[in-house]
């Protein structure tokens, strides 16, 4: 089966193909087969991208869904508040039910945004059947995903066990794949920690760390630790001669800049780290305190380093939003770029719409002026899962009538009230 994606602006991101002001991207069995200014293919279905921007999908490396329904609650919250709420007050309520609905709309609401590829960061850590759950959401959902399985996480308990009986299921190489969520030497301990870093290693895991104070990427250096599989989430406050150990070891950066500023994490580590030799990638974090679109996410992290050294341009904003973040998840063989032989996770954006029409320069007007209204058709893998501004084949509103049950029950047995007022103690 083919289809034609025709007459649009093309950003294919791939720097040998560069962009086509009027091209086509001919798709066939789930995958890209030729870009180009003209492709004539009477066989195939027809998109039609005039006065639209073809682009890779985005590409988000760490995002907590399960929190999706309290969405907007913690705007106001510091870092220590929202541990406060989400992972001491309501978390202890959260049943296998409200991990799959949150789960499962935080994933749609990706998609409905433009991305194509999400790293689900889970640090639920209940039961078997929450873990179940939140794959069982990713599986519903169309679109490409990680499960980063954060598994006894604010523990020191022994987590193989755990881990083997999910990568039992999600066995590598399809739709939906397994990550390490890994805790890190200061909960653990290194022993522990190097046990996590082998367990990875033997079921060819990539690992994800919330690196939160200067001195672990040190620490795991020295003992052998770093590998070009590790992703460090945030890294606020480290050095660069520190940023350049994971550097060298291949590793890679995720930055939330939305929530780093607004908790107090201190400036996003954007520039620092090209300091260091690595390529910044972005991701959301999470929709209590930050919107879940990426196109704020790009905005952001570009305002931010502008005003520091003016470095950056808004051409690289894009690559760390989809083919450098698809190669922080293993995954630049397969997305990130449309590149031919690779998947077909393709967005169309709108450039008709009046908050970005006239559309002069394609990525500075995605940078400074896109928003997820203009996301008009996604594809994963060639399967069209949006299209002309609706996603395809779900019932919005009865999951929304879901969440909100699952929101309310959760508040009223945690003993929150959600009427804005909500400022956790710490």
């Amino acid at each position: 089966m083919k289809t034609l994606i025709t007459g649009g602006t093309v950003v294919t991101m791939d720097p040998t193909l560069g962009d086509l002001a009027r091209g086509d991207v001919l798709i066939e069995d789930g995958q890209i087969i030729e870009v180009a200014p003209h492709i004539d293919t009477p066989d195939a279905e027809v998109i039609d991208a005039s006065e639209r921007i073809v682009m890779p999908g985005f590409v988000d490396n760490h995002r907590h869904a399960w929190q999706t329904a309290f969405r907007g609650a913690g705007s106001d919250w510091t870092f220590p508040q929202w541990a406060q709420a989400m992972h001491r007050t309501v978390k202890p309520h959260y049943t296998p039910e409200d991990v799959y609905i949150a789960t499962l709309l935080g994933r749609l609401e990706a998609l409905h945004s433009g991305v194509t590829t999400m790293l689900d960061w889970y640090h639920v850590a209940q039961t078997h059947q929450h873990e179940d759950a939140a794959v069982a959401a990713l599986t519903d959902a169309p679109g490409r995903s990680v499960f980063c399985l954060g598994a006894g996480w604010g523990s020191d308990t022994a987590i193989e066990d755990d881990i083997r009986r999910v990568r039992a299921t999600l066995t590598g190489g399809g739709r939906i794949d397994l990550a390490l969520g890994m805790r890190g030497p200061g909960t653990t301990g290194i022993d522990t920690t190097a046990r996590e870093v082998k367990l990875a290693d033997e079921l060819d895991l990539r690992i994800s760390l919330h690196l939160e104070a200067p001195g672990v990427i040190t620490e795991l250096h020295e003992h052998g630790l770093l590998r070009d599989t590790l992703t460090g989430v945030h890294a606020n406050g480290i050095g660069v001669d520190e940023l350049r150990l994971l550097a060298n070891a291949g590793g890679s950066i995720s930055i939330s800049p939305d929530v780093e500023l607004k908790m107090g994490f201190g400036a996003p580590m954007t520039g620092l780290a090209l300091d260091a030799g690595l390529r910044p990638t972005l991701s959301i974090d999470d929709v209590p305190s930050a919107g879940g679109d990426v196109f704020s996410t790009l905005r952001t992290a570009f305002a931010v380093q502008r005003s520091i050294d003016g470095r950056l341009r808004s051409r690289d904003l894009l690559d760390f939003a989809t083919i450098d973040a698809a190669a922080s998840m293993g995954l630049a063989a397969r997305t990130g770029s449309l590149t031919p032989g690779k998947d077909a996770d393709i967005i169309l954006l709108r450039t008709d719409d009046l908050t970005i029409f006239p559309v002069t320069d394609p990525a500075g007007s995605i940078i400074s002026q896109g928003h997820p209204g203009l996301v008009d058709t996604v594809l994963t893998a060639g399967r069209v899962v949006k299209r002309h501004g609706v996603l395809v084949d779900v019932d919005l509103p009865a999951l929304r009538e879901r969440l909100l049950a699952s929101r309310d029950r959760i508040a009223a047995d945690a003993g929150v009230v959600l009427d804005g007022t909500w400022q956790p103690t710490v």
